[in-house]
């Protein structure tokens, strides 16, 4: 092979690896888009408003909480279960503290299961819309205002689906010095 040979090879190389490196990068934006735009996984919708139509039809909605590995805070939901009509406004807590004595920062990540139940649950308002923000020893209640659309009773494979989990798990997130003296959480406001 020539120098020239070697140089086009070498580039042609270098432009994979670069190419491999940017979709890499775009993917996890890309595949949160692509689950939030069409409840793949599992995850809900976020809905401008209550829905205009509520059907007689019942729907039990589980609560579950967790925490990643490492992060100190306690959290539970305050009651394990409700039951709504379908379309009907939910309105949830769940609660978290800091038991630490130290100011701590998360997050909440989110799915309802069975997944294919996430394309029709929408949220109104959630704590999960923001960074929550405890300071030590804090404990607050955290809303949550959500609906399950009507059109589920449509849906040829979610049609039947009459018990949903919605699942939240916090992640402690960075806190820069300046903000670690902030005001305790405040959730976001609720109708």
């Amino acid at each position: 092979m020539s120098g020239n040979a070697n140089g086009r090879m070498a580039l042609r190389l270098v432009g994979v690896v670069l190419l491999m490196g940017v979709l890499a990068w775009v993917a996890v934006p890309f595949y949160s888009w692509f689950c939030k735009t069409t409840g793949f996984g599992g995850t809900p919708n976020v809905a401008e408003a209550e829905s205009d139509v509520i059907l007689d039809e019942m729907i039990t909605i589980r609560f579950d909480a967790n925490v990643e590995r490492g992060m100190p805070w306690k959290f539970k939901p305050v009651v394990n279960e409700m039951t709504l009509r379908i379309g009907e406004t939910g309105l949830a807590f769940y609660e978290a503290t800091n038991p630490t004595d130290r100011v701590i920062a998360g997050t909440a990540s989110y799915n309802v299961s069975p997944d294919q139940a996430g394309y029709y649950f929408d949220k109104i308002q959630c704590f999960c819309f923001t960074e929550q923000v405890l300071q030590p020893h804090e404990t607050v209640q955290m809303p949550v205002s959500f609906f399950v659309d009507p059109e589920l009773v449509k849906d040829k494979e979610a049609g039947s689906i009459r018990n949903i989990t919605l699942s939240y798990t916090f992640h402690e997130t960075e806190l820069p010095e300046e903000q670690a003296a902030l005001t305790p959480a405040t959730p976001a406001p609720y109708n």
